[in-house]
């Protein structure tokens, strides 16, 4: 056993060993009738690039991916829709091969010039979606499926349907009676899947398959001679088939393995027949006519021993239509643009009024000392360090970690991260980043250490560039005041548009850059409930903390470095310096140079340092307008601030963290270039 340790709870965890990942990893089938939801479910779980291909002999599609499930990975394949197993319907064929031998063919195929059905070994574990809704039919082939010889766990889906019409399935029954788990699901809503595949790879750990259903007793009775002949290890050893299915194959007449029978057993084939011709002697139909009508006997017998009547409409509680309203693909959406619309609120509005009362309240009050000797100076640069760190964590780290743990510790937070997570796909990332990407709104640093927590490899990187593009609480005060006051409420949108835009692609261009595609995620919809505030201020703490002990160093440091070099009159020659960005690349006066460098601290000090080199507050009695344009492009998107680096540093490693800042900084010089000369193009 393993003891894993959160801040907040204890978790007791059973540990197999070896665990079963990398090439050790467990690999499932997900079959099904057609209807039954196995593609919704390939989708909650899968990567952001599954892979997929043909079947063999087919047009069928496929699709696979690895899906980490705790500590442990599988490979899950979504094979096209299969109806039955004893009575194939045409291309069907090519699934049951793969259900039976996958890549690694039994001697009676060597003949065929075709390759294997599809090129990965056989399943560990079938995993059978079932319609909830239509039971009984899907019964039939779950009795089928479970004579494969391979361990078959079933999951019962569109349970909020069945529930909705009255059904109730006695899951219990359904189990005892076939020897085999069953776990109620609903794919659209993210329900049970975290439980169906953590009972899947406990029964990829037992390695124990459930016994063959048996058949009525007068078919058994009249299939004993030929069984007892086909118990021969020759035709083990050729068809590599349990017993009893090649039997029922026989039996029903199929015409693929009756072919082979005849290709590669010819001596014993017409006595195979006799056999069989005698065995449908006595009975009330045709043998095959026979078998086929006692599974669906079967089949009925089993869905009315699992049917239990119940109210047409059951009460249901708060969190059950909430659930239904938030878990919903399009309702879901509307919902989450609700709590992103709150913490623009908590941004904009709460957050701004904790600013005017601390970090403006700290600047008037020390405004004042404004030294001119060197230690002074150094005294100074420590304190606009200081005052820069409570200005990112009081009102905005604190405010927005405390409304979204509250959100994680109801269960909102997953649900969003679920029906989000489609469209996370097409940049490469999984749903669970949505939290990280809302914390960015009001500081990159806490989001950065969040997608850390949550991620990792491919998936960590491309989050962690990603979250250096979206507007922070700085840099969507610099957008209010410049495209605000310079440019209208339609260069506000455009700015935003414009981030929406640039991450989009960023996305696309990293996912394709980076090839090595992370597994899929089973993300767990935890019951919705009301937060616990002492777990939850304990949780910010915990969270901040470690922010902290990073950022402070860096911050203060920077502060006093560039302190000095102003101090010391560099400024003239770091301007200077910098001429070929300010001046030759983006068309901006020479002393701009100094402010944006300033910018590596915190955007709005850039800003005020703006104007303090323009000599006014407004700019535009200096700069005209494709200028203002051209400046609030760079300097909203250029270099991370220095805390934001610290954690990259940490969290991505140094290489990484230097390729997010080369990438921002090309970013912003090529869109910086790009607005310039369109700027003058339309006569800005």
């Amino acid at each position: 056993m393993h003891q894993q340790k959160t801040a907040l709870t204890e978790h007791t965890i059973a540990l197999h060993r070896p665990l079963r990942r990398g090439a050790r990893r467990v690999r499932m089938a997900l079959v099904g009738l057609p209807g039954a939801g196995k593609a919704t479910l390939f989708d909650a779980i899968a990567s952001t690039a599954p892979q997929q291909g043909e079947l063999t002999e087919t047009h069928r599609v496929y699709r696979t991916c690895n899906v980490q499930i705790g500590l442990e990975e599988a490979s899950v394949v979504l094979l096209p829709s299969l109806n039955s197993v004893l009575h194939l319907q045409g291309v069907d064929l090519s699934t049951l091969k793969y259900l039976l031998w996958g890549n690694d063919r039994p001697p009676i195929t060597a003949h065929e010039p075709n390759a294997p059905p599809a090129p990965f070994e056989p399943p560990d574990l079938i995993i059978q979606v079932v319609d909830a809704t239509h039971l009984q039919s899907h019964l039939e082939l779950t009795l089928e499926l479970c004579q494969l010889g391979r361990p078959v766990l079933l999951a019962l889906n569109h349970m909020d349907q069945a529930r909705r019409q009255g059904l109730h399935i006695n899951l219990k029954a359904i189990s005892a009676r076939l020897g085999i788990p069953v776990v109620p699901t609903s794919a659209l809503l993210g329900q049970g899947l975290a439980e169906l595949f953590k009972v899947a790879m406990a029964c990829a750990h037992q390695g124990v398959c459930q016994l063959p259903p048996a058949a009525s007793p007068h078919i058994a009775s009249a299939l004993a001679r030929l069984g007892q002949a086909l118990r021969q290890h020759d035709f083990y050893a050729a068809f590599r088939v349990p017993h009893p299915l090649l039997l029922m194959l026989f039996a029903t007449e199929h015409r693929y393995f009756e072919q082979e029978l005849a290709e590669h057993f010819a001596a014993q084939l017409p006595s195979l027949m006799a056999l069989r011709t005698q065995a449908g002697q006595g009975l009330p139909r045709p043998l095959a006519e026979e078998i086929r009508a006692d599974a669906h006997y079967q089949a009925a017998t089993l869905f009315e021993a699992a049917l239990r009547p119940g109210p047409t409409e059951p009460g249901r509680g708060w969190q059950f239509w909430l659930d239904s309203f938030l878990l919903h693909p399009q309702w879901g959406l509307v919902a989450s643009l609700a709590v992103f619309a709150a913490v623009l609120f908590v941004v904009f509005e709460v957050s701004g009024w904790i600013d005017q009362h601390t970090t403006q309240v700290l600047i008037e009050a020390t405004n004042p000392w404004q030294p001119q000797a060197t230690a002074g100076v150094v005294g100074r640069a420590v304190l606009d360090g200081l005052i820069g760190l409570v200005g990112i964590v009081v009102p905005y780290m604190l405010p927005l970690l405390l409304l979204l743990i509250a959100l994680e510790d109801m269960g909102l937070m997953q649900r969003i991260a679920f029906v989000v997570d489609r469209g996370f796909h097409k940049i490469g990332l999984h749903g669970g980043v949505a939290v990280p990407f809302l914390l960015g709104l009001g500081c990159n640093v806490p989001a950065l250490s969040a997608v850390a927590r949550t991620s990792a490899g491919r998936e960590r990187l491309i989050a962690s560039v990603l979250i250096t593009f979206v507007p922070c609480s700085a840099r969507s005060a610099i957008i209010l005041a410049v495209a605000g006051k310079y440019l209208g409420v339609m260069g506000v949108v455009g700015m935003y548009a414009l981030t929406l835009l640039l991450l989009a692609l960023m996305g696309l261009l990293l996912s394709h850059h980076t090839r090595d595609i992370g597994p899929g995620q089973v993300q767990e919809i935890t019951p919705l409930t009301r937060p616990h505030w002492r777990n939850l201020l304990l949780e910010t703490w915990l969270r901040s903390s470690d922010v902290l002990t990073i950022v402070t160093p860096l911050l203060v440091g920077g502060s006093v470095v560039l302190a000095l070099l102003n101090h010391w009159g560099a400024d003239a020659s770091i301007n200077l310096l910098l001429t070929p960005l300010t001046t030759w690349w983006l068309g901006l006066p020479l002393v701009l140079g100094l402010p944006l460098l300033f910018g590596v601290l915190r955007k709005e000090l850039s800003l005020l340092m703006i104007f303090q080199a323009l000599g006014t507050q407004d700019i535009d009695t200096v700069l005209g307008q494709a200028q203002i344009i051209t400046l609030l492009v760079f300097i909203t998107f250029y270099v991370p601030c220095v805390s934001t680096f610290a954690v990259m540093l940490k969290t991505l490693g140094a290489a990484k963290a230097w390729f997010s800042v080369m990438i921002s900084i090309g970013v912003a010089m090529l869109l910086g270039l790009l607005v310039r000369f369109f700027s003058l193009v339309i006569g800005f």
